[in-house]
């Protein structure tokens, strides 16, 4: 299972560059407005965590998996396993959650949502990212769903005060490698015309998913070396959510 969630679980390697330097905005985004006592919920591989810790006074980061070695001989964060939800933690216990490309993942997500509100101190505040479904390029078979951008906000303004609705865009750079992407997903669902990956069970898509997915995107690096390896964090920017964002980037208020 560790070599399967490879794909699913972006990574330094370069033909994750595309996915991995996104993921690093919303690290960076965090880090900028966090404090107090903060948990994360999905810890991966934990290479946000050197971003984000040094802002905390107590950073607290839970998975179901555990992390790396490395990780768990940090003196400056705390590391719970278990699988949520619930949140093995009191009521009021952090200033701030963060969690990114989790929700899309669970199943009971307003249960999910319930526990963060519940676990956040009065004014504590929630920062989520995950994909933005119209701009999927087909099925993810690793997540139970994906939201469109008022799908998730009428979820969490089911339990939060306020929401703050943002999204993260690419640049020219960003949407050229995304192109190339999709014109290479386009040829792999030719081998698809009865459609199987929107009428078989997610289960039995997960395994053939998470090798094509890996094939697909070292195919593009070796295509397309120089811009793979060229997209950095800055080609991706924060603002006003939209149609054409990659990913949600929302801050829900208790």
């Amino acid at each position: 299972m560790a070599k399967i969630n490879t794909a699913e679980r972006v990574s330094r390697e370069a033909s994750d560059n595309f996915v991995f330097q996104r993921s690093l905005l919303a690290y960076h985004a965090a880090a900028e407005r966090i404090a107090g006592d903060v948990l994360e919920i999905g810890t991966g591989s934990g290479y946000g965590i050197e971003v984000v810790a040094p802002h905390a006074r107590r950073f607290t980061t839970i998975d179901k998996h555990i992390p790396p070695q490395e990780l768990l001989a940090r003196t400056d964060v705390a590391f719970r396993q278990a699988v949520v939800p619930p949140l093995p933690f009191a009521d009021t216990s952090f200033d701030w959650v963060i969690t990114f490309q989790v929700i899309e993942h669970i199943r009971r997500d307003g249960e999910f949502v319930r526990e963060i509100h519940r676990v956040l101190r009065p004014g504590g505040q929630l920062i989520v990212t995950t994909p933005n479904a119209p701009m999927s390029l087909t099925r993810n078979p690793w997540h139970v769903r994906e939201y469109t951008a008022g799908e998730l906000r009428t979820l969490l303004g089911e339990s939060f005060a306020a929401v703050e609705t943002l999204g993260v865009f690419g640049n020219a750079k960003a949407m050229a490698y995304y192109e190339e992407n999709r014109r290479s997903v386009q040829r792999l669902l030719r081998f698809d015309p009865l459609d199987l990956q929107h009428r078989l069970p997610r289960r039995l898509l997960q395994l053939p998913y998470d090798l094509l997915n890996r094939i697909n995107r070292r195919r593009l690096l070796a295509r397309n070396t120089d811009l793979t390896t060229s997209i950095r964090m800055d080609d991706y920017r924060i603002g006003p959510v939209g149609e054409g964002c990659f990913d949600l980037f929302y801050i829900a208020r208790k």
